[in-house]
């Protein structure tokens, strides 16, 4: 599993022309005073997670979720839920993106209602729209909803996933899923690639400080003072 893994990992790295687009598109949308909302279902929630609100992460994101997606309260449910027309789109239409802003979309298949219709329409809004999904898995998955994540996107990150998720064992794959290592470690590449990026404008990134390290709760006190009117979540709850 590890030589599968690292062949993987190794093929991300090898795909540097998209993550360069993807790069200079966030740092475009930042430099702006726009934020990055990432959508992801299933799984791809998890991505979702390690966009926002992560230490060493980026303070201008908001995170596009539907509850009714997630499946730690209910997998039939969510299962259905990515499949149900409308449900993508109306959450856009709630969350309103609009230019500066981008919008990151992580879907393995590509293939549901849901990451497609979100996409599609924060593309009709003329919202970038990077997509972070396995052309390989796309195709080879049941189509319902007559277009891919990627045909919506204006820079594809493909994290190379084989149809099926799964790598072990070589000869017959049945187990150890990769999307989410693969997932995360496109993500972190992309950061990686963003703050060289900014390094060589003279941009200044927001990002997040880890709160258990000493001065890390006043420095992401600024953040939150900043981003807290254009990204509700990050204070929902409170007050």
């Amino acid at each position: 599993m590890r030589d599968a893994v690292r062949e993987l990992l190794d093929a991300v790295d090898g795909r540097s022309d998209a993550m360069e687009r993807a790069a200079t598109t966030l740092l475009d949308c930042i430099d702006a005073g726009g934020v990055v909302h990432t959508a992801g279902a299933g799984h791809s929630v998890a991505m979702v997670c390690e966009t926002f609100y992560r230490a060493g992460g980026l303070a201008a994101v908001r995170p596009l979720w539907d509850p009714e997606v997630v499946p730690l309260d209910g997998a039939l449910r969510s299962t259905a839920a990515e499949r149900e027309i409308g449900r993508g789109r109306t959450l856009v239409e709630k969350a309103a993106p609009a230019a500066p802003d981008v919008v990151v979309v992580f879907s393995t298949s590509g293939r549901n209602p849901y990451p497609v219709e979100i996409a599609q329409e924060s593309a009709a809004r003329g919202v970038p729209v990077i997509a972070v999904t396995s052309l390989a898995a796309s195709a080879g998955a049941t189509d319902r909803s007559g277009s891919r994540v990627a045909d919506h996107a204006d820079v594809v990150l493909d994290t190379g996933v084989p149809p099926g998720d799964a790598v072990h064992p070589a000869d017959a794959p049945r187990t150890s899923a990769v999307s989410t290592i693969l997932g995360a470690y496109t993500w972190s590449a992309l950061l990686a690639q963003l703050h060289r990026k900014a390094g060589e404008r003279g941009s200044v990134l927001p990002l997040w400080t880890s709160a258990n390290v000493p001065g890390g709760d006043e420095h992401n006190a600024e953040l939150f003072a900043r981003y807290s009117e254009r990204i509700p979540e990050l204070t929902a709850g409170i007050g």
